[in-house]
């Protein structure tokens, strides 16, 4: 039984907010992290993405957080900047109740220049990518000596990434007297050499990360070849027609084989990961979840930061080297009370990795029979929407209810339930629409207004 956040010492007004939020009951590491949080000592915590650990350092931050002391009193550090930019986001709805609050984004991708304005202004709380927090640092236009509690969000991939000399290089510019809360959804022995570096008298708090059977539904293939995996993706997504699917991959090349192959099959697929542009990242991440691509072919890295309510499927093309990563995976799916899949691929010389999993089956001596091949003379299904792209965004002052409203007024409205998620950048915004009434969709945008002024739209495809 969890308890609820009005048991914890918080301000009124984060309690207020909470309550506001409808956040009632506290998830299992938000009480076992909470009261160490808010009594100032140092936490290592391990829990998979979606269990809440956001609010967990972030009730710590800003219940610390003196407002009136203008300068920045936390670094929250992330490894990519779509993690950096949800974590900052969920810390202004937090913040919504305590007037003035001023957190700052610092990523990589993003001009240099308007950082450095807006650090001029000052700020209270960073939450950045240790690239552009180190950047930044060598050049001056930030400084750290304020800083009392520093956060390391998604740590293990931070490592996985190769931030560990970068990160040294902000350690060194943090005051060693300060609280470090240090996050990680895998615990590998590198986290280890790092917390000791990092961390003071520590807590170790360690959430339960196994998934019921009856909630994900494991398979496994043996596949000795890349070539049997591709066809075996084919197979699974005909056979068993997931509406939204995210594929692991472990290499960047592979991502856009793998993407490349479902595409000329037919599918809605794409590739994601850190060699793409950041503009184009943030289309595939927004095409995913609005429900306009059905499969996703990713790295890990690339995938931390993805937030999607409902993943149907999830398919290691190979088995992830450490059981962790393996069960953070699967983990995607079957979330919010809905069953899931996944499907892992597997070859004779993988049988170690398969023997280090807690599993209730046996796939070495028992895998599992693959879909008949005949389900290749199926044609793949499509996904459910299609996606506009508007030129213009927050900085053209364009909100998603004047997209929604340009769309279900006028002459010929297009029904409010065809209409899905409306994303708006600072300079573009996306919406996604059923189908069947993106060109009508396309025109109503295209031969009306949106605040007063014509934009540019058009259908993203491919």
């Amino acid at each position: 039984m969890t308890a609820p956040f009005s048991d914890l010492p918080l301000k009124p007004a984060l309690l207020t907010n909470l309550n506001t939020l409808n956040y009632t009951a506290m998830t299992e590491i938000q009480q076992k992290t909470l009261p160490l949080v808010l009594d100032g000592q140092d936490v290592i915590a391990q829990a998979k993405t979606g269990s809440g650990k956001t609010a967990a350092f972030g009730l710590g931050v800003l219940q610390a957080l003196q407002v009136e002391r203008f300068r920045i009193q936390s670094l929250i550090l992330c490894p990519t900047r779509e993690l950096a930019d949800q974590v900052a986001q969920e810390l202004r709805k937090l913040a919504r109740a305590i007037h003035n609050i001023k957190i700052l984004t610092l990523c990589g991708g993003m001009p240099f220049g308007p950082q450095i304005g807006s650090l001029a202004h000052g700020a209270h709380i960073i939450v950045g990518t240790p690239g552009r927090i180190e950047e930044h640092l060598r050049k001056g236009t930030l400084k750290l000596d304020d800083v009392q509690t520093l956060v390391f969000d998604e740590a293990d991939r931070m490592l996985d990434m190769g931030f560990q000399e970068v990160i040294d290089t902000i350690v060194d510019q943090v005051p060693a007297q300060r609280q470090t809360l240090l996050f990680s959804a895998t615990y590998p022995d590198e986290i280890d050499s790092l917390c000791a570096r990092v961390t003071r008298k520590a807590t170790l708090v360690q959430v339960e990360s196994a998934h019921q059977a009856d909630v994900i539904e494991q398979r496994f293939y043996r596949t000795e070849s890349f070539d049997d995996r591709l066809q075996m993706s084919q197979r699974l997504l005909l056979n068993d027609k997931p509406m939204n699917t995210l594929i692991f991959c472990n290499t960047k090349r592979e991502t856009d084989e793998v993407a490349d192959f479902l595409k000329q099959a037919g599918f809605d697929a794409l590739a994601l990961h850190g060699d793409m542009e950041q503009r184009q990242r943030n289309e595939t991440l927004i095409r995913f979840a609005n429900g306009s691509v059905s499969v996703l072919v990713a790295t890990d890295v690339a995938a931390r930061g993805l937030d999607i309510d409902k993943l149907d499927a999830v398919i290691n093309f190979h088995i992830a080297k450490d059981p962790e990563v393996h069960t953070h995976r699967i983990g995607r799916t079957g979330r919010a009370g809905e069953r899931g899949r996944a499907y892992s691929f597997f070859a004779e010389k993988e049988g170690h990795k398969l023997l280090r999993m807690d599993l209730a089956q046996d796939p070495l001596g028992h895998p599992d029979t693959p879909p008949s091949a005949e389900v290749l003379n199926q044609s793949p299904f499509q996904a459910p929407m299609a996606t506009l792209q508007i030129d213009g965004g927050k900085k053209q002052k364009v909100r998603p209810g004047d997209i929604l409203g340009a769309l279900t007024g006028g002459e010929r409205p297009i029904d409010g339930k065809d209409v899905g998620k409306i994303n708006v950048l600072d300079l573009s915004a996306y919406v996604a629409v059923r189908r069947n009434v993106a060109s009508q969709a396309l025109k109503k945008i295209e031969n009306g207004k949106l605040k007063g002024r014509k934009f540019r739209v058009r259908r993203i495809r491919g």
